[in-house]
């Protein structure tokens, strides 16, 4: 693991990323060399609640503040993001976030250039491996998603949303509050039934499981389905920056 402290806090030439995972419980943030490797341990704190933008981005800033110095910032978010704006946030409230300019306000606030992605584009972008059609889910307040061609990220599509069973979403259907209402062996069985789900829909090469609650699945996979670390969350923010 990395030291808490690193020997060296000087920039050299190649940049450092401060990265954000903004999560439905939980915030954290770490520093990530210009490989993504993690410079320091990550810092964690619960989101609040309720999360207006200004009270979010203010939780953001306090948790930045422990950390070494950086050059630039990535942020992965529970929603859809454009061009840096917030377009949904079904945790908090779509009409209080609705085009909220949040790369923008945390260049402002932390005084360095910024960028912001859905948080389950920023997990695939550590998780893939640039072959063939790959999708990520991620398992945590609610489902996550993101899909790739040959390495590439394609537009982003909120399957959350999407009715699932029973009229349920798959937010509904394998979210935290499933998971905590059913029990760990009936919410083993729904992932395995969305597995099978997406690949009908997609047909999809590789499909990688990460999130907060990825640590409950114990199905036995099939070698096309594998869990990845929840820290990819933050590792794939350097690639916001190419």
């Amino acid at each position: 693991m990395p030291t808490s402290r690193p020997r060296d806090l000087a920039h050299g030439q190649a940049p450092r990323t401060l990265a954000f995972d903004i999560g439905g419980t939980g915030l954290k943030a770490t520093v990530l060399d210009s490989h993504g490797k993690m410079l320091v341990d990550r810092v964690r704190a619960d989101t609040p609640d309720p999360a207006p933008p200004k009270v979010l981005v203010d939780a953001l800033v306090e948790l930045a503040k422990p950390l070494p110095p950086y050059d630039r910032i990535s942020a992965g978010f529970p929603g859809v993001v454009r061009d840096g704006r917030v377009l949904t946030a079904p945790h908090w409230g779509n009409d209080v976030w609705k085009g909220f300019p949040l790369a923008d306000t945390l260049c402002r606030r932390l005084h360095k250039p910024a960028r912001v992605l859905n948080d389950a584009d920023v997990q695939g972008y550590a998780a893939v491996h640039g072959k063939g059609l790959e999708f990520v889910i991620t398992l945590g307040t609610g489902l996550g998603s993101a899909l790739f061609h040959h390495g590439t990220l394609m537009p982003h599509m909120e399957f959350a949303q999407f009715p699932l069973r029973k009229h349920k979403t798959f937010n509904d259907y394998v979210g935290d509050a499933a998971l905590k209402a059913k029990g760990k062996e009936k919410w083993n069985k729904r992932v395995s039934r969305v597995i099978d789900a997406f690949r009908v829909l997609l047909n999809f090469d590789v499909l990688y499981i990460g999130g907060g609650n990825s640590r409950h699945v114990a199905l036995e996979l099939p070698d096309d389905v594998k869990l990845v670390s929840n820290d990819d969350g933050l590792i794939g923010g350097v690639k916001l920056w190419g």
